[in-house]
């Protein structure tokens, strides 16, 4: 079968390139001809015809002239199936990754500071975008539809006409074997962490969207709570509500902090201003699975995310995950079982008792993770079984 394959842009650490990566090669490896569309790719896997797609325009118009430049070259060819990772305008088989614009638009003007939310999404980048978006979506379009959480689905068939039949949950995948280190004590190390420090986990980069200012507000609220017992008589410690400090919470003894807190960041962001004695800033690495490994607890508390590898990262390291229902990993979360999920990433008093929670009961065991649900062969298989139907139907 000759098919073709759509990725805009290549980054070196994305999830969705790994992805892609690894479908390439299982579509070669079934003895296809796979074609890959994209303005850069560093070394695309063996057998794979890479097929540059050259684009000008500002950054407003990119997406768009990308799209239509693909739609051209797609036309001089004739391919069995068309799997699209772009908002493009014609295709077989598209993937949303990246969940919906309009969504994440939404996103941004309910947690925006009041003075900004007038703003979100004006300029023309947004206005094409939610152009490109709908004629991505448009069933004309596009034959099936794969999305990486329910979440994602629900939005596309609130804001879409989009029969619900072509449209396929195939959650993400990582490599789960690179999580499963053991080298704690080394890992912690490496980032400056003490042996009885409960650290908090940070991964990720575009900080508005990923909520790393409501982590760092959390965790400073659990120092602020640990400060104020410290200072509080011994026997005020069993009282039904803590005083003293900007939390009023119903704190029970057994959810008292014990161990030191400590968050751990890793990513590009732009470090905040003031005191952050606690807080360990270790930027972009490579490495990340030392992270995981250092930490306790992984604290991420998007505004809009339609499903973030790192969950998963951290679900296979055997952490905890407190995440938001704005994310679809979300669904990956059974309560107090394996993590946590806070209804709005702005209640900092929810993620303040749920981490508090976690730190109480961290030194027990997780139960263990299905760690099939979470491998990147599973995704790659499924995908491939949604592009072997698409086929068979277009052949009928």
């Amino acid at each position: 079968m000759k098919l073709a394959l759509i990725r805009r842009r290549f980054a070196a650490t994305g999830g969705a390139e790994l992805y892609l990566q690894r479908l390439l090669e299982a579509l070669v490896g079934g003895g296809h001809e796979v074609h890959l569309f994209a303005e850069a790719w560093e070394h695309p896997p063996k057998g794979v015809q890479f097929q540059t797609v050259e684009v000008n325009g500002s950054r407003a118009n990119r997406p768009l002239n990308f799209a239509r430049r693909v739609d051209e070259m797609l036309a001089a060819s004739k391919f069995d199936c068309v799997f699209s990772l772009e908002r493009t305008l014609k295709q077989d088989v598209y993937r949303a990754g990246d969940g919906l614009h309009r969504e994440w638009l939404a996103a941004r003007r309910k947690y925006a500071p009041w003075w900004k939310r007038p703003f979100i999404g004006m300029g023309a980048f947004h206005r094409n975008m939610l152009e490109l978006e709908a004629r991505t979506l448009n069933p004309a379009n596009t034959g099936r539809i794969i999305v990486n959480s329910n979440m994602v689905e629900r939005e596309i068939l609130l804001n879409f006409p989009y029969p619900a039949a072509r449209i396929h949950l195939v959650r993400n995948g990582i490599d789960v074997e690179r999580f499963q280190s053991t080298r704690r004590a080394e890992a912690r190390q490496l980032f400056g962490l003490g042996k009885n420090d409960f650290v908090c986990l940070f991964v990720g980069s575009g900080q508005e969207r990923k909520g790393l200012r409501q982590v760092l507000r959390t965790t400073a609220a659990v120092e602020e709570v640990r400060q104020s017992l410290s200072e509080m008589p011994a026997e005020h410690l069993t009282s039904e509500r803590l005083h003293g400090c900007d939390w009023q919470l119903d704190l029970r003894p057994e959810l008292v902090p014990t161990r030191p807190l400590k968050t751990l960041v890793i990513g590009k962001v732009n470090r905040p201003s003031g005191t952050l004695d606690n807080v360990v800033f270790a930027g972009p690495r490579q490495d990340v699975e030392s992270a995981y490994a250092a930490a306790d607890l992984f604290l991420f508390l998007p505004i809009y995310e339609p499903s973030s590898n790192v969950v998963c990262e951290a679900l296979a390291s055997g952490l905890p995950v407190i995440t938001t229902a704005c994310n679809g990993a979300a669904e990956l979360i059974e309560p107090r079982v394996n993590g946590s999920v806070i209804q709005r990433p702005d209640d900092i008093s929810a993620a303040l008792l749920e981490t508090l929670y976690w730190m109480s009961v961290r030194h027990h065991h997780l139960p263990a993770t299905n760690l099939t649900q979470l491998s990147l062969e599973r995704n790659v298989a499924e995908t491939m079984t949604i592009l072997e139907r698409t086929i068979a139907d277009k052949q009928k």
